[in-house]
């Protein structure tokens, strides 16, 4: 019970951030000289109605701190505007939120359940030729920019047409049965996956390594090896916990900083997510679009910050019994 409660505590503890957040981004936008409505004023399909309603409903005739009072309220109801083409927001973001948690989540648990094996072993035989090489490749991993990678990755595509350049499904696709459907949206998936893996495992198998290394250093490692336990249990026993338990927490941090590192990905494969919906909404200067956009990317980075919370109160029994106090 004491858990929950510690869960729902964190869970309001969130709503001041995500105002900070909303605060940031409003004035930063407001405050420049465009107009809000500038895009959807030259959209010759948007009627009058439309854009008065977008007038009231965002106050623009009123004073910049309650504008953002009628946009916050607009927000917490749900009403989140049109974009510059006249579709609605809550429309749009419906549709890319579900691909770009498809790709996040996808890389994340790719990366984790190979970047951990590969940091044990290297922390293990710390010195060895593997290790050695590991390190090597990771460092290159680590220095590669996403884009320049995923700019590669698109010409490797082209040249031997082995993979789709574009997207999430093929033009056909409404006509394919189930597991035609399911084989054709990993194919499209390759790409993008590969490239955000690469970089994420690069990072994360260092960490891994840097960890556990410190953690087979200390002294009741060194006491349990000296009581005759095998390496096996003093490693996956005794150090490995310990070990993880910083990686847990970098997890939330990772689930946003694949969130901002997919988007140059996503803008060059032209896969309909939310980081390349976020990139062609501030070049249009499509300010409701951007502001929404904003806040789900607030909340998916709460939502990671708060799924590591709950596993390190699960993996380490310290914390369990700080939450229980």
């Amino acid at each position: 019970m004491q858990i929950l409660i510690y869960i729902f505590k964190r869970i309001l503890q969130t709503i001041p951030l995500l105002i900070i957040v909303s605060l940031i981004s409003f004035f930063i936008i407001r405050l420049s000289p465009v107009d809000p409505l500038a895009e959807l004023k030259l959209n010759p399909s948007v009627s009058k109605e439309t854009l008065e309603a977008e007038v009231q409903r965002l106050g623009l005739d009123k004073p910049i701190i309650v504008q953002y009072g009628k946009w916050a309220k607009s927000f917490v109801k749900g009403d989140l505007g049109v974009t510059s083409s006249g579709e609605k927001v809550s429309v749009k973001l419906k549709e890319r939120i579900p691909n770009t948690l498809l790709l996040t989540l996808l890389v994340i648990m790719l990366s984790w359940l190979v970047a951990i094996p590969l940091g044990i072993v290297a922390a293990v035989n710390w010195k060895s030729p593997f290790d050695r090489i590991l390190t090597v490749l990771t460092s290159v991993g680590m220095a590669i920019p996403s884009f320049f990678f995923a700019v590669l990755m698109l010409i490797f595509a082209v040249k031997t047409g082995w993979f789709p350049v574009g997207g999430l499904t093929s033009s056909n696709f409404m006509e394919m049965n189930f597991i035609h459907k399911f084989l054709d949206i990993a194919h499209h998936l390759v790409l993008p996956v590969t490239v955000l893996f690469t970089l994420s495992l690069a990072g994360l198998q260092r960490q891994m390594r840097g960890n556990l290394l410190d953690v087979l250093d200390s002294d009741y490692v060194k006491f349990a090896r000296a009581k005759g336990l095998s390496e096996f249990k003093v490693v996956v026993k005794h150090a490995l916990r310990n070990a993880v338990n910083p990686l847990i927490t970098l997890l939330g941090f990772e689930f946003a900083g694949l969130l901002s590192g997919a988007a140059l990905t996503e803008y060059v494969f032209q896969y309909p997510g939310l980081g390349r919906l976020i990139l062609e909404a501030v070049l249009k200067s499509d300010i409701n679009l951007v502001m929404a956009s904003l806040m789900m990317g607030a909340v998916m980075l709460i939502a990671g910050n708060l799924i590591a919370d709950i596993l390190l109160i699960i993996t380490d029994p310290r914390i369990r019994e700080g939450a229980d106090a």
